[in-house]
């Protein structure tokens, strides 16, 4: 049995020349550590869904919780987290009155940590936490929706959030804003920072957008019809 003491040992492997091996069997260890935490956690929830949909799991800091509930402000009614992580936009929302509030994630690992998260801050039971695709999630009663998606995500599920969404409903996005959308108010700097969005000035915009574009359509075929 060795009887060094940690005061003995670790002086001793501070003054210890490493040298490549050692260097090598560190980087491999930590390597090996990190793929199994991959495997074990994080991939569960990837496997079946397509590439360009794979969100890796990043939590959101202290300050884009803060950010998204600054946008929510004033905002009454259930609150639901698509792609919801570890829960903490979800659990922030409830405890600022939001009711109910759920999150929608398909990795189980991350679920059953949202759910400890709940039972540790004395919220088991208060809010929901499904493991459920969010492109199969019904929308259309939604009032208060957030995201952390990654941009080619966001470009697609922008479309079920216009076909789904009621006129009065807010989106806010941490991390990334919607491509081609533009939000009513941002809050927040650098990586911080989160966009809102109102799906009826959304409606709007866009409808806008396509009867200028079909005007143009019309001018440019009038043009061709002249030049012959």
């Amino acid at each position: 049995m060795d009887d060094d003491t940690p005061d003995e040992v670790f002086p001793d492997l501070r003054t210890r020349h490493i040298g490549g091996w050692g260097v090598a069997q560190i980087a491999a260890g930590t390597g090996l550590a990190v793929y199994a935490m991959w495997v074990g956690i994080l991939q569960p929830g990837f496997r079946k869904v397509p590439l360009k949909l794979q969100v890796p799991y990043i939590p959101a800091s202290k300050g884009q919780v803060k950010n998204v509930m600054t946008l929510l402000r004033g905002r009454t009614g259930g609150l639901v987290d698509l792609g919801s992580g570890d829960g903490r936009i979800v659990l922030e929302a409830y405890q600022q009155g939001f009711n109910p509030a759920v999150g929608y994630e398909l990795n189980p690992w991350l679920v059953q940590l949202a759910r400890f998260h709940a039972w540790r801050a004395g919220q088991h039971g208060k809010v929901s936490y499904r493991r459920e695709d969010l492109w199969k999630v019904d929308l259309s009663k939604c009032k208060n929706v957030t995201v952390f998606l990654a941009p080619s995500v966001l470009s697609l599920l922008k479309k079920k959030l216009q076909a789904e969404l009621p006129d009065d409903a807010l989106v806010v996005a941490g991390r990334f804003p919607f491509p081609d959308w533009n939000p009513c108010r941002i809050e927040g700097h650098g990586v911080d920072r989160a966009w809102a969005y109102s799906m009826q000035a959304q409606r709007q915009h866009t409808s806008q957008k396509n009867e200028n574009f079909g005007a143009t359509v019309s001018d440019t075929e009038n043009e061709l019809v002249q030049e012959k």
